[in-house]
């Protein structure tokens, strides 16, 4: 019920203020604020300069995809976890202070993920603001089985239209 309020919501946005436009992102990102609060945002910029600073560790990164999103492309390194989940186990080997960055389509299935995390005692717990679609829309690389690729999958048509048209596999249905 959620998703169709959220598809709905969106419609309209789409539709008033247009696709490509801000308003768009800042609607995404005001709604992701106030359904996870609690979720701490990352920019992309931010990544990747985190990714790229060789004199730092990288943060474990968390993708909160399904696993036909995942398979198209992912950032470099990232887990795919379930968006659903609540069983953190595969994160035993690492401390409660490890950072981590979850990701997904735009941020709000990621932030929800980010929530539980913290919910679950880790305490560096970031959502990556815009996910993977501000990621790719930025020229930042993105990867299938090791290989940079410019694709990335559009979730579907409404949301998709955040993402640039060249990085979209196709047009996803409904």
């Amino acid at each position: 019920m959620r998703l169709l309020i959220l598809a709905l919501f969106f419609f309209s946005v789409f539709t008033l203020f247009g696709c490509r436009g801000g308003i768009a992102w800042e609607a995404v990102e005001r709604m992701i604020e106030r359904d996870y609060p609690a979720a701490r945002p990352l920019s992309t910029d931010s990544l990747h300069t985190w990714l790229e600073d060789e004199t730092v560790s990288p943060p474990v990164l968390l993708d909160v995809r399904k696993a036909e999103e995942y398979a198209v492309s992912h950032l470099e390194g990232a887990t795919r976890v379930d968006p659903n989940t609540t069983d953190f186990t595969f994160l035993a080997d690492r401390t409660r202070e490890t950072p981590i960055v979850a990701y997904c389509s735009v941020g709000y299935r990621s932030a929800a993920v980010a929530e539980r995390l913290q919910e679950a005692g880790f305490t560096k717990v970031y959502n990556l603001q815009g996910s993977i679609f501000k990621w790719a829309n930025k020229g930042y690389p993105v990867v299938r089985d090791g290989q940079v690729v410019n694709e990335v999958h559009p979730y579907d048509r409404l949301w998709g239209q955040l993402l640039e048209r060249s990085y979209r596999t196709y047009e996803a249905d409904s």
